[in-house]
């Protein structure tokens, strides 16, 4: 994923939880483009990804991780 608004490195070094949170939810809302999500740190973040995200794709990710 190519991502041209963000200064990647900036945001990594000044707020690296707010770089992990952006980076999930541009994977999930814009394609994996060939990467994996790592599952232990969506649920980590869930509550902070869940508003973030697209309503289809947020339900689509509960029923894999939760079955529900």
């Amino acid at each position: 994923m190519i991502n041209w608004t963000v200064d990647e490195k900036k945001m990594k070094k000044s707020n690296p939880k707010k770089y992990k949170l952006w980076r999930i939810t541009q994977l999930i809302n814009y394609g994996l483009d060939g990467e994996k999500l790592n599952k232990k740190e969506v649920i980590k973040y869930w509550s902070d990804l869940s508003p973030r995200i697209d309503p289809e794709s947020r339900n689509y990710l509960k029923f894999l991780i939760w079955g529900n």
